[in-house]
């Protein structure tokens, strides 16, 4: 069934489960998974199973009409789910009020540890979205840092961090957990707590924008840090973003953020990125800052996402690319890798996912020979698949990144062993 059909009024949107392990980089195959709605949670409307890369098909389940996100509303835009995941020889696990819209691909990834002899069960619960529910409105800050102070440290130009550290509190709640999130994951994690992603796709990128300038503002100036708190970021809203351990996230969020890995927002003769700070505009009011129903109605207008941003932030930014991208071997050469391309990039690849291969059996093996032929192109494809990338066979900016990310994952949970 199609993610936009309707039987008798009702839309679908859908939900696809990966299962690995709580490193997060070894697949789990013939997992059970057990779906329920959150309003009837002991009755099991489907039952999936994960294949050999740990991932069940896409199951299509009733949402609320597609109406209900795109303008502030007393309905809830979103349906809930539950699901249950059984293995052999792991502790079960549940995630509760997992979110579904109206034509939109949802992808849970759920991390199994193995069984205990008394385990203790502590279900996974994802609270309500930003735009839904209610949560403190972001304290005001200066949009450019004061680097000069004594005792400040930052650093010699913009860096992409390998992992974001996340304080799930407020920064003095020293009870709150801290979690090592790798970059891009944390700012989809964001963008799908806190924007619909039923919004227009240039909406969407201007907020992926805002939320990395922002993230990097903190990496940069070393916010947390300097104030003697052994964390990059928050998930306090008051304070910085919502971030929700273990939250779904939605495909289109996850390509737009893909593509825009790297980027910033700069002004002229600013080093730093700016600290690019929001609100709804509805419930809460900011002026000169971007408001988030403000960016979709411009969207819907067929602005761009510079275009969207200029209009709040000012039209001297511009979308500015960091210099390093940390943890990754090799960067991105600066051209697609195709049928007929040769040379140390396609040795590159060619050699990650042969290492990715032994963690994830449905990747056939390659010759590394530096030229990009049919079998390179098959193995490309089959990541792309396994990995919820566009399966192209194509290298390009997304899937080379993609390739390093699980690559430097994979190697170091081998040195572990």
């Amino acid at each position: 069934m199609d993610q936009n059909q309707t039987i008798q009024g009702t839309e679908f949107g859908s939900l696809r489960i990966s299962v690995v392990t709580n490193s997060g980089f070894t697949p789990i195959s013939n997992a059970k998974v057990q779906i329920a709605s959150s309003g009837e949670p002991d009755l099991v409307i489907e039952e999936l199973i994960t294949d050999i890369s740990g991932n069940t098909i896409s199951t299509n389940l009733q949402a609320p009409p597609l109406e209900y996100s795109m303008t502030p509303s007393e309905n809830q835009p979103y349906s809930e789910y539950n699901i249950k995941v059984f293995a052999n020889e792991y502790d079960d696990e549940i995630v509760t009020n997992i979110q579904i819209f109206s034509g939109q691909q949802a992808v849970q990834q759920v991390r199994l540890s193995p069984s205990l002899p008394s385990p203790v069960y502590s279900p996974t619960v994802i609270p309500g979205h930003t735009l839904w529910e209610f949560y403190p409105p972001k304290i005001a800050e200066s949009e450019i840092k004061d680097t000069n102070s004594s005792g400040e440290i930052v650093l010699s130009r913009v860096v992409v961090p390998e992992t974001i550290v996340v304080h799930d509190g407020v920064p003095s709640d020293n009870t709150a957990k801290d979690y090592y999130v790798p970059y891009l994951d944390y700012i989809k994690n964001v963008a799908s707590c806190e924007i619909y992603t039923t919004w227009p796709e240039e909406t969407i990128k201007a907020n992926i924008l805002a939320i990395m300038s922002f993230t990097l503002n903190r990496v940069y100036t070393e916010w947390y840090r300097n104030k003697g708190y052994d964390f990059t970021i928050t998930s306090s809203t008051a304070f910085d973003h919502k971030w929700t351990y273990n939250k779904t996230i939605y495909d289109k969020i996850s390509q737009i953020a893909d593509n825009l890995y790297g980027s910033f927002i700069s002004r002229p003769n600013v080093k730093q990125p700016i600290l690019t700070q929001y609100c709804d505009g509805k419930r809460v009011s900011c002026p000169n800052w971007m408001t988030q129903w403000g960016s979709k109605t411009l969207g819907d207008d067929g602005l761009s996402a510079i275009q969207i941003l200029r209009y709040y932030y000012g039209n001297e930014i511009y979308i500015n690319t960091a210099e390093i991208i940390s943890g990754i071997p090799a960067s991105y050469p600066g051209y697609n890798l195709n049928i007929g391309s040769t040379g140390e990039p396609v040795i590159t690849i060619q050699e990650q996912l042969n290492r990715i291969a032994k963690n994830y059996p449905a990747l056939p093996t390659i010759n590394v020979d530096g030229i990009y032929g049919s079998n390179t192109q098959e193995a490309v494809k089959s990541f792309q698949e396994i990995f919820n990338l566009s399966p192209s066979g194509i290298v390009d900016y997304p899937t080379w990144y993609k390739i390093s990310q699980i690559y430097v994952g994979v190697t170091k949970i081998g040195e572990n062993i």
